[in-house]
């Protein structure tokens, strides 16, 4: 991408290439960096991480989001420190990471139940904290969804105090309908564009029967972060290998520059393959149809 973008302004056709080549900002791009959510490897992660890391850079990976942390665990018994060492020996940089923030989100909850998960992200180099998911009794009501849109908005001022970027992380219950409204619109429209960002679960936005698309075009350049899974045919509750399932994803792609796409995840919560045979043909799948056209 890089390369094509000076050859462009070296000749003076970078307009006309933009004219030519909408929303397609990772075409020509086999060096877009592909990520991996470690979530997906949640079974075995656990067992041998550094072995799990290895795995991921001998299939591609330059990227990867984390989960789990936690103040008495570390990463799978790992500090940040000697997890972030693996990370580097395998050439693999984590961007983003899924942090449990539900303690913060209560209503007496503290700016204290942030402040230790932005030291992690820091020490991990990261640039997204992601909200991975809200706790049912929190999300009950319009009401609900606003105090906590209040809530992302401090998170977001206290992520860019400390040099980061705040990102919700959907599922599909952010649609469930409330007399028209939806907490994922009342997210979008409640919070500050310039302190929260959103990861978008493409997978949970087709299950609960919405458009991507739709999303990218109403509220553009708030989609950072693409969690790119696919959808079983046969059974819309389960995942399959990208591009082999029900998410019309060469069609979602057209919108990459709208969407203010710049990290694409893969993530995928059940295999009926190997584990990491079933990644590598989606990773194959992403990088060959989809990154570079």
């Amino acid at each position: 991408m890089i390369h094509r973008r000076t050859f462009l302004k070296q000749s003076g056709l970078a307009l006309a290439a933009t004219t030519l080549l909408p929303n397609t900002i990772f075409a020509n791009s086999s060096n877009q960096p592909l990520g991996l959510q470690l979530y997906s490897l949640r079974e075995t992660i656990g067992n041998d991480v550094k072995g799990t890391i290895q795995k991921l850079a001998e299939i591609g990976f330059k990227e990867a989001e984390t989960y789990g942390y936690s103040k008495d665990n570390g990463f799978w018994g790992l500090s940040v420190e000697e997890f972030k060492n693996i990370l580097e020996q395998n050439g693999i940089k984590t961007p983003s990471g899924h942090y449990g923030i539900d303690p913060f989100l209560e209503k007496d909850g503290t700016k204290d139940e942030l402040n230790y998960i932005l030291e992690v992200a820091n020490k991990l180099d990261q640039e997204y904290v992601i909200a991975p998911y809200i706790a049912d009794n929190l999300r009950n009501s319009v009401d609900d969804y606003k105090r906590i849109a209040d809530k992302l908005n401090t998170a977001g001022e206290m992520c860019k105090k400390e040099g980061l970027k705040f990102a919700y992380h959907n599922h599909a219950f952010e649609f469930d309908d409330y007399d028209g409204e939806n907490g994922y619109k009342i997210f979008l429209e409640n919070t500050d564009k310039d302190l929260v960002y959103f990861e978008m679960d493409i997978y949970w936005v087709v299950r609960a029967g919405i458009e991507p698309a739709e999303l990218f075009k109403k509220y553009p350049g708030r989609f950072p972060l693409w969690h790119v899974k696919d959808m079983d045919k046969q059974q819309p509750e389960l995942n399959t290998e990208i591009g082999s399932g029900a998410v019309d994803y060469k069609e979602i792609f057209k919108y990459t520059e709208e969407a203010g796409a710049k990290h694409l995840i893969i993530e995928q919560e059940n295999f009926e393959m190997e584990p990491y045979q079933s990644l590598e043909q989606s990773f194959d799948y992403l990088q060959n149809k989809l990154v570079t056209k």
